[in-house]
């Protein structure tokens, strides 16, 4: 069943800088790849010297007695998990019969001992898995989090596991740098809707960093007819958009001509004021707009607008942070 949490960015995604801190066994297949980005792969006939090759975190049959197995990842970002796809993929007989899910939120790098008596707050009790499959499990009341701990019944192998949720960003730190990204990711920024994304997800256009190829970017269709595409992005604080950065390096002949920006601070999205008209693109650079950018007060969304198709990397709205969006937190 689809749940609307995968429309939630992964906290525990690599390219946000989650990292697999510590696990109790890795006989098998080793802890990193829980989180690698992209979706399991099987390589038949392939072996290690240990067993079959894996795709994944997989341990060894328990024979001590032993209750679980637990694997320790460090957030990208701090945050409230709202849920969880536990994907088996591939694991067929030697998937875990449940899982559960921990939190904590620590400052700082920590070691692992220092994680492990830590004081963990379950947000998912024990619950059945499925082989060979992705198992999604929605998390109603869950703490600010920094780390994760994931527990496996009584042993076995899981491939990824992917950990959507809401970014909760230290605004006052950010707010002393002045301009600020409204639109990344890792400050809360989110991609809510968008005309297309056939090539490319739209999320990609605000991750951290530059775009690696064209498939890292956000790319639509050839269209056919009348009409343009667009993408609605709801920044992580309201406030005033001054300088916009669209990235179209390595789309060399398809990225789109032109493009617009309009922005708006209702809730229901109903009232949308230019923020940037019409504007050409070029292709394959970093297009820089500041004299272009409209004063138009403080936004909460903004919408980008591409005429008429085409692929763009990354979106960079600079501007100065007002008021954070609001995150409901449960204790």
């Amino acid at each position: 069943m689809t749940s609307s949490f995968l429309d939630l960015v992964d906290l525990a995604a690599e390219r946000l800088g989650a990292t697999v801190i510590a696990c109790n066994d890795e006989f098998f297949a080793p802890k990193e790849n829980l989180i690698k980005p992209g979706p399991p792969v099987w390589r038949e006939g392939e072996y290690t010297e240990r067993g079959k090759w894996m795709d994944g975190w997989e341990t060894r049959r328990r024979r001590d007695g032993g209750e679980y197995d637990w694997c320790i990842i460090r957030l990208g970002v701090p945050g409230v998990v709202r849920g969880v796809v536990v994907d088996t993929t591939h694991f067929k007989g030697n998937y875990p019969a449940s899982c559960a899910v921990d939190v904590c939120d620590r400052a700082g790098t920590l070691a692992a001992d220092d994680l492990r008596r830590a004081d963990w707050h379950e947000v998912l009790q024990r619950t059945p898995l499925d082989g060979d499959t992705r198992n999604e499990f929605a998390i109603e009341k869950a703490p600010r989090a920094t780390h994760l701990r994931f527990r496996i019944f009584p042993d076995g192998g899981v491939a990824r596991l992917r950990v959507h949720g809401e970014v909760v960003a230290d605004w006052p730190r950010l707010a002393r740098r002045g301009d600020v990204d409204l639109a990344a990711a890792e400050h809360g920024g989110l991609v809510v809707a968008c005309s297309d994304m056939f090539f490319g997800s739209h999320h990609n256009l605000i991750m951290p960093g530059d775009a690696t190829h064209m498939g890292d970017g956000w790319e639509t269709k050839r269209r056919r007819g009348a009409g343009h595409d667009w993408t609605i992005v709801r920044l992580a604080a309201a406030g005033t958009v001054r300088r916009v950065e669209i990235d179209t390096r390595h789309f060399k002949g398809n990225s789109p001509g032109a493009c617009s920006l309009e922005g708006c601070s209702d809730a229901k999205m109903e009232r949308w004021i230019a923020l940037m008209t019409r504007t050409p693109l070029q292709a394959h650079r970093r297009n820089i707009f500041e004299e272009e950018v409209r004063a138009i007060g403080d936004v909460t969304h903004v919408r980008f607008n591409i005429y008429p198709d085409g692929g763009v990397g990354r979106l960079r709205l600079f501007g100065r942070p007002r008021q954070p969006l609001p995150v409901h937190l449960d204790s």
